[in-house]
């Protein structure tokens, strides 16, 4: 019998080779079917529907939520509500580069005392989650916030984490990570295009 943790080193190895060739880590099916089981996981870890709000980040996590309560509605037979929290003017980069996009208008549904969980395409430092956090504060107090993420790429700058991860993949920190996603790119993918730290 193959030793687990010799094959998790060996997946790793596969995934670090497509980033450095600039390949899609996952295809459209991969996406699928890794949407598929985060949705799973959501439901499985709020032990039902009961009090769930889905809440996405713009504008990919949003993409994502969407998909997540449509999965979700297909296998319980009620849909979640769902929303969209804008985190532009709640940035801790704010004062020191401005506005970087025009903000935009969120769209939430009552949480006070939900079970919030915020999606988001990819988990970086973690600072997009923590404004995202601050955001969320002022339209209420949910009874608990967790999160779901299609990619965590590492190097997290704060005490975060993803409760529900669709896939952990090693990069450098220069490289870009690039969720593709065909409501807004016309296509499905996740691409790791290697920074120039990269050998």
């Amino acid at each position: 019998m193959a030793d687990p943790t010799e094959q998790a080193e060996h997946a790793r190895s596969e995934d670090l080779a497509a980033a450095r060739g600039g390949g899609p880590l996952l295809d459209a099916d991969g996406i699928g079917r890794t949407t598929r089981r985060l949705a799973h996981e959501i439901v499985e870890r709020n032990g039902g529907l009961d009090q769930l709000v889905l809440v996405g980040i713009p504008s990919r996590g949003a993409v994502l939520a969407e998909r997540l309560a449509e999965l979700i509605a297909g296998f319980e037979g009620t849909r979640p509500p769902l929303g969209r929290l804008d985190i532009t003017l709640h940035r801790d980069d704010l004062a020191s580069r401005g506005l970087r996009s025009v903000p935009r208008s969120s769209d939430l549904p009552d949480i006070e005392g939900r079970n919030v969980v915020l999606v988001d395409d990819v988990l970086f430092t973690g600072r997009t989650v923590r404004a995202a956090m601050d955001a969320l504060n002022d339209f209420g107090r949910p009874h608990r916030v967790s999160l779901a993420v299609l990619i965590d790429r590492g190097h997290r700058e704060l005490p975060i984490r993803a409760d529900v991860v669709g896939k952990n993949i090693p990069t450098a920190r220069g490289d870009q990570v690039q969720v593709l996603l065909d409501e807004v790119d016309g296509r499905d993918a996740v691409v790791v295009i290697p920074g120039r730290d990269r050998p």
